[in-house]
């Protein structure tokens, strides 16, 4: 694999996860305007809301079954148009059964999408031989804010969901299509990994073992917990509890977009010259303390300085959890990120309804004091993400494709 060849493969990965950052930020931000145009009930909307991460669920593992077959790249290339269209379905629909057909499609595209963007993610920092996946995080995390910023746009015109989705998948869709000509593994002649390992190869680090990844898969849980609190409790907590404006309400998810994106856009600089155990240690305990901030806090502003430690915090924590894996299971890292990429669902199902239910039983501050809890477990496991393997560094050479752009 050439340098060129390196630097397309990275660009055009980075392009894909910031697609789905718009196309997921899409979905999620209109639901009040899509149980609106389908007449879903209070009590009916739940389900169909946990119906996507189930499927998603369902698409990762089905994915560790394809990519043993074909290349995570065609998978993706795939994947990719169909939540794009699947999105628009949601838009197109007017019957209770459309809106269920995409939604399902939706989800197990997306569980698909999800692992085999961060498979290739995996390979390439592997290619690159330094830390690498934080960055294709933060272009998730770009898109995730594009994505809201267009939604509020679109409600604010109130504007039909067709009208806002249709010119955005028209878009976005030929973009992926030829962005998706440059995808590569970041492996070498013959297939192999610049590291010489078979793809798939048994022997050290090559057979999977759930044992072994289960410290990841527990992290990948918290995380998203601590996740899927803020983006469905934080307006709710500011406004209820910290007594804002219904204005002001909406500010610390977006805050916590921004500083998602800000700590992102870094974190792999903070990986090079510290080690993924001490950037993981460091973002834990950050995300805990914000935690910790949200739920003594006096006022709605002293909370959103909470959430803005929230998003520093938990923004290094899931893509250095893939790199873990790859790291971890070099010979067979594409099954070890399918089986992984379940627990970013488990922990967004989990989240919500946990908090929500303490916080009806007890008090929503105490509530904010889990998922804290959770975040701290993170640091028993932290040693999962290291030490680097020799060939990456710790005074050895490194291979040539390190030093590509």
């Amino acid at each position: 694999m050439t340098d060129a060849g390196l630097r397309h493969g990275r660009a055009s990965l980075g392009l894909s996860f910031g697609v789905q950052g718009v196309a997921f930020a899409l979905l999620v931000t209109r639901i009040p305007a899509i149980q609106d145009q389908y007449g879903i009930s209070d009590g009916l909307l739940p389900v169909f809301l946990a119906a996507v991460p189930i499927l998603a669920g369902v698409g990762s593992v089905a994915t560790e079954k394809v990519v043993a077959r074909v290349r995570p790249s065609v998978v993706l290339r795939w994947a990719q148009p169909l939540v794009l269209l699947a999105l628009l379905g949601v838009g197109a629909g007017r019957e209770m059964w459309h809106v269920a057909v995409a939604l399902g499609v939706f989800g197990l595209a997306v569980g698909a999408l999800d692992a085999s963007m961060n498979m290739l993610g995996v390979s390439l920092q592997r290619a690159y031989a330094r830390s690498i996946m934080t960055g294709f995080h933060a272009a998730y995390s770009l898109g995730g804010i594009a994505g809201a910023s267009l939604a509020w746009a679109g409600a604010r015109w109130e504007l039909s969901l067709l009208a806002s989705y249709l010119p955005v998948v028209a878009v976005l869709l030929p973009v992926a299509l030829i962005g998706s000509r440059w995808y590569t593994e970041g492996k070498g002649a013959e297939g192999k990994r610049p590291d010489g390992t078979e793809a798939g190869a048994g022997g050290a680090g090559g057979a999977l073992s759930f044992k072994l990844l289960l410290p990841l898969c527990l992290i990948m849980t918290f995380a998203y917990i601590g996740d899927s609190t803020v983006s469905n409790w934080s307006a709710k907590y500011l406004q209820d509890v910290l007594g804002s404006s219904e204005q002001l309400a909406t500010v610390p998810y977006n805050v916590y977009m921004v500083t998602t994106l800000l700590g992102r856009a870094v974190g792999d600089l903070g990986v090079r010259r510290f080690g993924a155990v001490a950037v993981v240690r460091g973002g834990s305990l950050l995300a805990a303390g914000g935690f910790a901030v949200v739920a003594v806090a006096p006022g709605a502003w002293v909370g959103m300085l909470g959430f803005t430690m929230l998003g520093f915090g938990l923004c290094v924590i899931v893509p250095q959890t893939f790199a873990a894996a790859g790291r971890m299971f070099p010979g067979n890292s594409d099954a070890a990120v399918a089986r992984l990429n379940i627990f970013n669902y488990v922990g967004f199902l989990v989240g919500s309804p946990l908090v929500g239910a303490l916080g009806d039983a007890w008090s929503y501050r105490g509530a904010m004091l889990v998922p804290m809890v959770l975040v701290l477990a993170t640091l028993v496991y932290a040693r999962a993400f290291g030490p680097e393997p020799a060939r990456y560094g710790g005074g050895h050479e490194r291979p040539r494709t390190a030093d590509v752009g």
